[in-house]
């Protein structure tokens, strides 16, 4: 694989101007007038609440004032939960105040759980606005038409979330880092074309989990495969073992003899032969371990079949829990926005954490929430530091966004830029400017890139808005 550049040590170091994957950037397609003008209008409104001057809470006070910003994400529900984007966006903070803040200002970052509840991802937003709050960086939640009209109504820009809301790709205070669930969801079909001639795909029965198959099979089609077989869960089911059972039939997986004193537990509890050509593919978010072991033990019954699932979905840690290399999940394929956790694109995240966390257990470095937390405040980072010591405010922020070149975030994603160029203008995500999935295996019970270079998807995405 080409080495990538890092990003330079000094949290206060420039942008980078030559990119390593700046040749991996797609061309470009404008967006409709239509959208063009909505953005346009919509920053002329932020114009009238803000002001030239600002006005009381809005956070443009005194040069020395802290710059407030917010980072919000569920924690301790029965559903996914991702307590290490918060407590990454308190690391990155200390990081940066205990090297001279940004421009002399220490940034400070406030923290809320979302609750996985539109109410109380509305009562985030409310909160961020009441603590003058200038932007919401590196956040997660389903609830976008909840939480994104607060937003919107004063002007407080919403930077790298992590993508589950279509609001996320149609506001245009919606700044997205990278392609969201639906970009990891038509990766994955892609990825499993190559592979699969029959697919289950399960996915959470839930309106968000509507839209996941039209996405899917966008990605089987772009191989020239049949539609998958959708097959709905609940997203906070204690066990699958019926969920399992149609997705494996689906798929083409015959039932068979299982083998005579099998193994009870789920580590190599594969059924006792092939099914090629059969895949099955699980983004249940939090419960989809939980799916995979009601999953495995319905194989027993069943030829093998191929396991494919995104990151967030799949990751690091529940490879190491279910055997490694020795486990079920070897061999699995699973599509992520970036690079696998062990490039050294991430080794200076590793080195903040290393250091500034202290030992909080919360922060996987493998995580894709922690992730897209760490793509997010390097980019606004970027932005703060480009306001080259003027008056930083939420409306100077969404300005610098919209109209400044892209940023670097150190070969981790193309550069990233909101202009009205940088956006590659599907019908279904207008505010989409990184189209580029990574395709990953479990090889010897590590998460691994299956080829060196991130795939295109765009065209995909496009595909899907009219299916």
């Amino acid at each position: 694989m080409t080495a990538r550049r890092r990003t330079p040590a000094s949290p206060n170091a420039s942008r980078a101007s030559n990119d390593p994957r700046a040749s991996t950037t797609p061309s470009p397609r404008r967006l409709p007038r239509v959208a063009a003008l909505g953005t346009a209008l919509a920053m002329a409104g932020t114009a009238l609440l803000t002001g030239c001057g600002g006005l009381p809470g809005l956070g443009g006070g005194a040069s020395g004032e802290p710059i407030t910003v917010m980072t919000w994400a569920p924690v301790k529900t029965q559903a996914t939960n991702m307590p290490g984007m918060p407590a990454l966006a308190k690391t990155y903070a200390r990081w940066v105040n205990a090297n001279g803040g940004i421009g002399g200002r220490k940034l400070r970052v406030i923290t809320c759980n979302e609750g996985n509840d539109s109410v109380r991802a509305a009562a985030c937003a409310k909160r961020a606005r009441d603590e003058g709050a200038l932007a919401v960086v590196g956040s997660y939640s389903q609830h976008g038409h909840s939480f994104m009209p607060h937003l919107e109504s004063v002007g407080i820009p919403y930077l790298g979330g992590y993508g589950n809301s279509a609001e996320e790709f149609t506001s245009p205070l919606s700044y997205p880092v990278n392609g969201g669930q639906a970009a990891l969801v038509a990766g994955n079909g892609r990825q499993l074309a190559e592979r699969c001639e029959k697919v289950s795909l399960v996915r959470p029965d839930t309106i968000a989990g509507d839209e996941l198959p039209g996405l899917f099979n966008a990605g089987l089609a772009a191989g020239k495969r049949d539609r998958a077989t959708d097959v709905r869960a609940p997203e906070d089911s204690a066990h699958y073992a019926a969920e399992a059972e149609r997705a494996l039939t689906a798929a083409g997986a015959k039932k068979v003899d299982t083998q005579p004193g099998g193994d009870s537990g789920i580590v190599g509890a594969a059924g006792p032969a092939e099914a090629p050509g059969s895949c099955v593919s699980a983004a249940l978010g939090g419960r989809t371990s939980t799916f995979f072991d009601s999953f495995f033990r319905q194989q027993r019954e069943h030829g093998r079949v191929e396991i494919g699932s995104v990151l967030g979905s799949v990751e690091q840690s529940l490879v190491n829990r279910t055997g490694g290399g020795k486990g079920p999940l070897e061999g699995a394929n699973v599509t992520s926005w970036y690079p696998a956790g062990g490039d050294p694109v991430w080794d200076q995240m590793k080195d903040v954490v290393r250091e500034y966390a202290f030992g909080d257990n919360r922060i996987d470095t493998y995580d894709p929430g922690v992730q897209t937390t760490w793509v997010a405040y390097t980019v606004l980072h970027r932005v703060l530091e480009a306001l080259d010591g003027g008056k930083i405010s939420r409306q100077a922020i969404q300005r610098q966004l919209d109209v400044g070149e892209p940023v670097s975030t150190g070969g981790i994603t193309p550069p990233l830029g909101w202009r009205y160029e940088d956006q590659l203008g599907t019908r279904s995500y207008p505010r989409l400017v990184n189209p580029m999935v990574n395709f990953q295996r479990v090889e010897k019970g590590r998460l691994v890139a299956a080829q060196p270079d991130p795939v295109n998807i765009a065209a995909t995405l496009e595909s899907a808005g009219g299916r």
